[in-house]
């Protein structure tokens, strides 16, 4: 069984390389096209104020609106049922497997949310939000619930956890296109931060939780039954959440539907896809091996480690909120990288539970700061019409730090030991974390967040309704077709 999943986990890795160095080496990489299309996309938004204004003519007074908290509850919702999965690993040891096991199986998840990112991209620039939101619910709550359903491990687990990671994809896509479309455009690295402060709070609850239904139900199948029966609970409660916010939604299809590979070679966003790439296999180590790494060493629980992470990224985001205004872009994610390799290391250090504190505050840090970062620069290069999509490829980024991390941790933590593991991850996040501030310009960066804060963006329930038949991509052509060059 595990020599089947390590196969395709493999040839997958094999072909992910040539695949993406395709993509940069057909890319325009000139130095200003990202910027020259986000100023292109201002002037278009200029010549478009009387046709925006009909659309959405009585912008709201604040973002932190009735709608804004509604998706922010609905947030804490789904946040806490993923993190009610973190025990994950415990679940395939139960079954019979190994750390590389877990990991191979978290990896094929991942790998299929990545290449679904694609369609879903597309389908939200194409159907509104609106669909595949309520959609992805429902098929959440039946993934909580197949995972019960095997007696045994066996290869029925992996098309589970596919659409459970897929699910989550596409709930995770829909929810933060949605919420960047009731924001001002200057604010959108904002709305993000904050409605990711949401997920900080299921991160603090979902682990809580499951420290108590280990504690408290016999081992075995009740306390799975526990877990994934909660999780699809309050996954059918986003669901009524999301029906009721989506009910009076509108959506104006685009013109013509661009090829989600075509927008990604076309406004290639450049080296802040490294740091997602990095920032997703840090999160393999929480969200996958922290339970393993607890069960090791004799440890009640996780929910220590994530009560300080969540807090901790909780009060960094709300004093940090202006950090990349002030300081710059570069300096922000250098900090975030470092607080999360040097969080990694100290894990090393754990050997009761309340040591968890240190490195779960440290890593807590630079999740805070990196997250929308990542999320708003990243999609701040694609044009209007096909925010969603970008949206979607940006968090992609993320899950193929996942997908290429799980397996091979989980095959370190098999052969060598957690600590090995531990030690590889912190200098290699903090490697990369040079590596982007020795590489990038100042001066350019400090254009490209003026740029992603002026770039154009219409309030409104639904932002891929916005009119952008004339923005312009970096070769001249508008934004609704695709550029002879790509």
């Amino acid at each position: 069984m595990r020599k089947i999943g390590q196969g395709w986990y493999i040839t997958a890795l094999t072909f992910l390389p040539s695949a993406l160095d395709r993509c940069v080496r057909t890319a325009d990489f000139r130095s200003n096209s990202c910027l020259e299309s986000l100023r292109r996309d201002d002037r278009a938004r200029k010549m478009n104020t009387d046709t925006t204004a009909e659309l959405h003519p009585d912008p709201p007074p604040t973002i932190y609106n009735r709608t804004f908290w509604t998706c922010y509850v609905s947030n804490v919702l789904l946040v806490t049922a993923n993190a009610l999965t973190f025990r994950f690993a415990e679940f395939v040891a139960f079954l019979g497997g190994d750390e590389g096991t877990a990991g191979t199986i978290v990896g094929a998840g991942m790998l299929a949310a990545v290449i679904c990112r694609f369609g879903i991209g597309q389908a939200i620039d194409h159907y509104g939000t609106r669909l595949l939101w309520r959609a992805s619910s429902v098929c959440l709550a039946i993934s909580s619930l197949l995972f019960l359903a095997p007696d045994q491990l066996s290869w029925t687990i992996y098309p589970v956890r596919i659409l459970f990671a897929v699910s989550m994809a596409c709930m995770f896509s829909c929810s933060i296109v949605y919420v960047q479309g009731i924001v001002p455009a200057h604010r959108r690295t904002e709305v993000i931060a904050s409605l990711g402060s949401s997920g900080f709070v299921g991160m603090i609850i979902g682990p809580l939780l499951g420290d108590l239904v280990f504690t408290t139900l016999p081992s075995g199948w009740p306390q799975f039954s526990a877990l994934f029966g909660t999780a699809a609970a309050l996954s059918t409660a986003y669901f009524l959440i999301v029906y009721r916010l989506t009910q009076n939604d509108r959506h104006s299809q685009p013109a013509q539907s661009i090829a989600a590979h075509r927008l990604l070679i076309q406004y290639w966003p450049g080296q802040i896809l490294l740091i997602a790439v990095v920032l997703g296999a840090a999160l393999t180590i929480p969200t996958v091996f922290l339970t393993r790494y607890a069960t090791h060493l004799g440890l009640a629980g996780i929910g220590t480690f994530f009560l300080a992470y969540a807090g901790c990224a909780f009060t960094c985001r709300v004093l940090a909120a202006r950090w990349m205004e002030l300081i710059g872009l570069r300096r922000v994610i250098l900090i975030g990288m470092a607080a999360l390799g040097s969080g990694q290391l100290l894990l090393l250090l754990v050997s009761k539970e309340w040591h968890f504190l240190l490195p779960a505050a440290v890593c807590g840090v630079g999740h805070a700061l990196l997250f929308p970062v990542v999320v708003s620069v990243g999609s701040g290069c694609f044009p209007l019409a096909n925010r969603g999509t970008g949206t979607t490829l940006i968090l992609g980024f993320t899950e193929v730090g996942i997908f290429i991390a799980a397996p091979v941790l989980g095959m370190i933590i098999d052969e060598f030991g957690f600590a090995t593991m531990f030690t590889a991850t912190g200098i290699m996040t903090l490697a990369f974390g040079a590596v982007y501030f020795l590489s990038t310009e100042p001066e350019g960066e400090v254009v490209a967040d003026e740029q992603n804060a002026a770039a154009p963006y219409p309030t409104g329930a639904d932002p891929i309704a916005a009119p952008a038949a004339t923005a312009k991509t970096p070769c001249g052509e508008p934004a609704t077709s695709v550029c002879r060059s790509a």
